[in-house]
């Protein structure tokens, strides 16, 4: 290259180096021009810092980083209440009672349902000696209660107060049967099932759900209960409660699955669904995954303001949270104190079907519902039958499935459907007194049930939709001998969890036959070392701590709200002509 041609290299060289430093210098020229003209007040800093700070917290749900640290129990509750929610009275609204009384020839009768709600919410109210709004379903329930429609309950060491709803035929069908099991369980089950609408019962349900806004109205002592509104019979009642007691903390939980906004699209009467929660102040879910879904489904077909970053939904000159909660059960559980051992339970329990010693039981426990893969077992048991001949006459599956909905048509079927595949199996595989698939569509007692668990050498889990699934929890729960095999549906909230369980997909039939090959050989000692990390996460996360999480972000909720009450809307600068609300604004209207 000639001297000219290097001359000319240079000179571009430094050209273009000068260039660059010139627009370095200008871009923060205009940044600090920026920050100039729209820089906030000392106030505005501390005041953002410290909302910022409140919604780290409720971004973590309730979980700080020592959370695992802490020895959840009924006395966390308590302190959580009378440190953080002094005075705070706690009502839960559910369909399904606690305890139930029923007329017997001999008398009445006291029934605790196995029901995975009940089992976890009963031990919270019962701590937080709150009151329970539930429908009084029992043929005895009326005559149990005093002239208010409430009874103390437990019965053998009465701590809180059941407040009993009385229904008509009519609006149970309406709301109950029809609205809440032939539309939204359907509608949030990934069950193909096809979701059956009706205006009569959206009426029905309507109704019901103002009924019961009505008891809560009448039950709060004072304007600022604590109110947890308990799952898919109830997506109308916190608004309702909102409009009459502004000033209420109201958590409702979604127990089941929420479906993608195209499948919640099919509801008729979405917006009125999405508007009835978003009466709420927190929504919780099992899990991220059907957080979301809401949050798409308001996003889709409301005018609404979603938070992302924040998990909050602002609608309507409010804000929602949307968070994960994962529901779990009580830890220890009371009722193993009057279980007997693990051998004596299995002798009773062989005994009691007529069981040989040297079988393999596999269990499987909860409603007859076409939610929970029933059939899908039977399915699993036939193909391992197929391929594993060997084992004809080694295992038998115990089936416990509890009458559910038994009038709607779809339940019918199923319950049929199952019959009559149990006795196939039975003829096809049974001999000489062996039956292969034992068939019990009765209603179990929560103690009935734990010893069915602490018997069994298997539990299957095979849910084809859950939200969390609390048998899964409930036999790991059971297992103080630390052996038992849990085969766990990766539908299934728990599957998040329950890492150390055999993960099946209920709808591959083969493949599930030889994961229940692998867990019918399973060693003692990999069943120990399965079992052992489970107990431990059952322990850790049990549900006082759901309970607890709730409940700190509830009194996160009410100090902010009392910070942003007593601020005055004159002591706020004046809006600077941004179109940015910031997010203390927005929070201080939602609490005014």
């Amino acid at each position: 290259m000639t001297d000219y041609g290097m001359a000319l290299l240079w000179v571009l060289i430094l050209a273009s180096l000068g260039l660059s430093i010139l627009a370095v210098l200008l871009s923060i020229s205009r940044q600090r021009s920026h920050s100039l003209t729209v820089a906030p007040t000392a106030g505005e800093d501390v005041a953002s810092e410290a909302t910022r700070k409140v919604l780290r917290e409720f971004e973590k749900n309730g979980q700080s980083p020592d959370a695992a640290l802490v020895n959840w129990s009924p006395d966390t509750l308590r302190k959580i209440l009378a440190d953080d929610l002094p005075d705070a009275q706690v009502i839960v609204v559910s369909n399904r009672e606690p305890y139930i009384h029923n007329i017997k020839d001999d008398g009445v009768e006291l029934l605790v349902p196995a029901s995975g709600l009940v089992s976890a919410l009963e031990p919270i109210t019962r701590a937080c000696s709150g009151t329970w709004i539930a429908y009084g379903g029992g043929t005895a329930d009326r005559l149990t209660v005093d002239s208010n429609d409430r009874v103390q309950v437990p019965p053998d060491n009465p701590s809180y107060t059941l407040r009993r709803v009385w229904l008509s035929d009519d609006e149970y069908q309406g709301y109950y049967l029809g609205f809440a099991n032939e539309g939204l369980w359907p509608l949030c089950h990934i069950a193909f099932t096809r979701p059956v609408f009706r205006a009569s019962d959206w009426e029905a349900y309507e109704a019901v759900n103002r009924k019961f806004a009505d008891m809560v109205v009448a039950e709060a002592r004072n304007e600022r209960p604590i109110v947890l509104v308990q799952d898919y019979h109830f997506a109308l009642l916190p608004r309702m409660i909102r409009e009459r007691l502004p000033e209420a903390i109201i958590i409702t939980f979604w127990h089941i699955p929420w479906p993608n906004s195209e499948v919640f699209s099919i509801c008729p009467w979405r917006e009125r669904v999405l508007d009835g929660l978003l009466g709420s102040s927190i929504i919780g879910f099992h899990t991220q995954f059907h957080a979301n879904n809401f949050t798409e489904s308001v996003d889709r077909f409301l005018e609404s303001r979603i938070e992302r970053a924040d998990a909050a939904i602002s609608y309507g000159g409010r804000t929602t949270l949307v968070h994960a909660y994962p529901i779990s059960i009580e830890w220890p559980a009371e009722l193993l104190a009057k279980l007997p051992p693990v051998e004596e339970s299995r002798a009773r329990l062989r005994e009691r079907f007529g069981l040989s010693a040297d079988v393999k039981l596999c269990v499987g426990v909860e409603r007859l519902d076409y939610t929970k893969g029933i059939l899908d077992r039977f399915h699993a048991l036939d193909e391992l039958f197929t391929r594993h001949p060997e084992w004809i006459g080694k295992v038998v599956f115990l089936q416990i499935a509890a009458p559910s909905r038994g009038t709607l048509p779809a339940y019918q079927q199923l319950h049929d459907e199952c019959l009559r595949y149990a006795n196939e199996l039975n003829q096809r595989y049974g001999h000489d007194g062996y039956k292969p698939v034992v068939m019990v569509a009765e209603h179990h007692s929560q103690q009935q049930v734990y010893e069915i668990y602490r018997a069994a050498d298997i539990c299957m889990v095979t849910s084809l939709h859950d939200g969390m699934n609390l048998v899964a929890k409930e036999f790991v729960a059971a297992r103080d001998d630390e052996q038992g095999v849990l085969l766990l549906s990766t539908f299934a909230g728990a599957s998040r969890e329950l890492l150390e369980a055999l993960i099946v997909n209920p709808y591959d039939a083969a493949m599930m036959s030889q994961v229940l090959l692998q867990a019918l050989t399973m060693s003692p000692d990999e069943q120990r070392e399965r079992m052992r990390p489970m107990r431990e996460i059952v322990r850790d996360n049990n549900v006082f701590r759901w309970a607890g999480s709730m409940l700190l972000d509830a009194a996160r909720l009410r100090k902010r709200g009392d910070l942003e009450r007593a601020t005055s809307v004159a002591e706020r600068p004046a809006n600077t002509g941004s179109n940015i609300v910031s997010l203390f604004d927005r929070m201080r209207k939602v609490a005014s």
